[in-house]
């Protein structure tokens, strides 16, 4: 068992709000740290200390900063076995995924070194002789970045390297049930060669984190606030940060839509519908929720799903061969099973030997493992689902998928944005009529086209809309438009004062020419 603390300044601080348990979701007799937690307070003081570390990490040359980034990634790179290993105890994720994950901050590291040489201003034509105008891309300043556990390192990578790259200090508060990560992504950051108080990580409950943001906005030592979570929680910060005159960055939950069309590879539409479903137990941002599937392809389709997802293997995250493991921890499995209580007569469970949690007295076939052991729940495909269920409505977070069937393109359309999430799509489809009539109209901020609705690459933007965030975005060039403030300057070398839209020349014409 470790423990873990919060580092603030670059020395370990215990919290004062008493302690929690980070516990391994497969094997719950296997403890991974103790963690102490913080007060609002001693947030607020975190933020402080970014507040007076963040100048002298911005006036470092950018490129210099670059070279940290670069570092920071070779470092992920030689740690990368034991840091995987520490997301598939922790989290649960199964191994491969967990691999997959930590590769994400390495290719995030690798996309952004180059980007120290790349925070290009403008120079841009001024109406006036003898001037210049320009515009430089400037730190928001102190970032306090919070994060989801369902990707424990590599989302958070998503916020640091960016904003680290920019000159911004950082407050970064992991999930209390992904503590042990945090410390660990931590370390490694701050042995690339981050100064002190560039980087504090700080471990709170969710209480305390609102009310320590509450204070440091109040207190001026608060620029940007980026958080990963659900909706609920998104709509809070954003009222928070709102009241400040604070644009925040938002990733929140989806609802997202897999359309399969007539002509699609059913196969292939099964697969994508199995990985993006229920890879993770589901429990991923960008899991899919609801397949909409034509009445021509309804039923082959569903059999195709079903016999894959019978098939699937499920337990022990460290086989090679599971495609889920565990529920993240024992509140998600109580929150999964709040949402199977939304089943209704006119729907139908179908996909596994069960419902709900995985026992001995309710086994799951072919489980890998002691499912006594740790946290984990049958996946259930759910057909018969209406635009006015629960289960339409809202993201469920788990081994969950609704189907649902549509005759018409408009109404599969209406079907995919109907529940107000706009985060991830997919559309299966040989006609590419059909794929981009779907881009048009899917208020998704991603789709994909024969492909699963999960799966992003470092260089690509990340986001949602409507429920699934405001519209903000993670990821390749356009995430420094969240970390960084565009500042314009003009430069009068006339020796006179020159007036805009006043001083300006007019150039000679005949405007009554005619031929």
């Amino acid at each position: 068992m470790t423990r873990v603390d919060s580092l603030v300044n670059g020395s370990p601080v215990v919290g004062a709000a008493g302690s929690t348990t980070s516990t391994n979701p497969a094997q719950l007799s296997d403890v991974v740290a103790e963690v102490s937690l913080a007060t609002s307070e001693q947030l607020l003081e975190a933020f402080r200390a970014a507040k007076a570390a963040q100048p002298g990490w911005a006036a470092t040359p950018a490129p210099v900063r670059g070279q940290v980034i670069a570092r920071i990634g070779r470092l992920v790179e030689a740690n990368s076995e034991a840091l995987a290993q520490l997301v598939t105890r922790e989290v649960g994720k199964p191994i491969a995924e967990a691999r997959g994950e930590v590769q994400e901050i390495v290719d995030t590291c690798d996309f952004f070194l180059g980007e120290g040489r790349r925070l290009y201003g403008q120079t841009v034509p001024s109406e006036m002789r003898d001037k210049q105008l320009f515009t430089f891309r400037v730190p928001v300043g102190v970032a306090g970045i919070i994060t989801a556990g369902n990707f424990p390192v590599a989302v958070p990578s998503w916020y640091l390297v960016p904003a680290l790259l920019c000159g911004n200090a950082v407050v970064w508060k992991p999930a209390e049930y992904s503590a042990a990560l945090g410390d660990a992504l931590t370390r490694i950051f701050v042995a690339g060669g981050l100064p002190d108080g560039v980087l504090n990580t700080v471990h709170a409950d969710g209480a305390a984190t609102y009310e320590g943001l509450e204070k440091a906005l109040a207190a001026g030592v608060l620029n940007k606030i980026g958080f990963t979570g659900s909706s609920e929680v998104g709509v809070r910060i954003g009222e928070l940060a709102g009241r400040h005159l604070q644009n925040p960055c938002l990733e929140l939950g989806g609802k997202n839509p897999l359309v399969v069309m007539p002509d699609a590879d059913l196969d292939l539409a099964a697969e994508g519908a199995l990985f993006s479903g229920f890879g993770t137990a589901g429990q991923r941002c960008t899991s899919l929720g609801v397949a909409i599937v034509h009445d021509d392809v309804y039923d082959a389709f569903l059999q195709k799903l079903l016999a894959r997802v019978e098939t699937a293997v499920i337990g022990d995250p460290t086989d090679p061969s599971v495609l889920y493991g565990p529920m993240l921890a024992e509140r998600f499995l109580d929150g999964f099973e709040k949402w199977l209580g939304e089943v209704q007569p006119h729907h139908e469970v179908h996909g596994s030997t069960g419902i709900g949690r995985i026992t001995t007295a309710n086994p799951r076939n072919g489980f890998v493992g002691d499912p006594e052991a740790g946290v984990f729940a049958h996946p259930a495909v759910v057909t018969g689902v209406r635009p006015d269920d629960a289960l339409y409505r809202n993201e469920t977070f788990g081994p969950l998928v609704s189907v649902m069937r549509f005759s018409s393109f408009d109404e599969a359309v209406e079907l995919a944005n109907g529940h107000g999430y706009g985060l991830s799509s997919a559309i299966y489809t040989r006609d590419a009529q059909s794929a981009f009539r779907f881009r048009e109209r899917v208020s998704a901020g991603m789709l994909s086209v024969n492909n699963s609705t999960s799966g992003a690459e470092a260089h690509l933007p990340f986001g949602g809309n409507g429920k699934s965030g405001n519209g903000s975005r993670q990821s390749g060039i356009w995430v420094l438009d969240q970390f960084t403030r565009w500042q314009s300057m003009n430069w009068d070398y006339a020796g006179k004062l020159q007036k805009a839209q006043m001083d300006v020349e007019t150039p000679a014409g005949d405007v009554d020419f005619r031929l």
